[in-house]
């Protein structure tokens, strides 16, 4: 019935490697350089985006409460009315 799936089409010139299961090790060291790892790279980026962030709700808060300030009626405009 022809080739399978995995057999289409012969590629050259390409060279894969591979690591036996048994050879590797799942999580190697994820305590002693996993979690400083993430302490180090978490560090390094909040400069980068808690700033904008923080901005950008500054801008959104005070959109928001202006918004509401102008949705309602000015009171004097209404005083000497019956």
């Amino acid at each position: 019935m022809g080739k399978h799936f995995g057999n289409l089409a012969r590629v050259r010139h390409v060279i894969s490697y591979s690591l036996s299961p048994f050879e590797q090790q799942a999580f190697p060291n994820i305590v002693s350089h996993g979690i400083p790892n993430v302490g180090r790279r978490f560090a390094s980026q909040v400069l980068k985006v808690v700033p904008p962030l923080a901005i950008g709700y500054l801008i959104y808060s005070w959109g928001t409460q202006e918004f509401e300030r102008l949705k309602r009626k000015n009171p004097a405009d209404y005083e000497h009315e019956q």
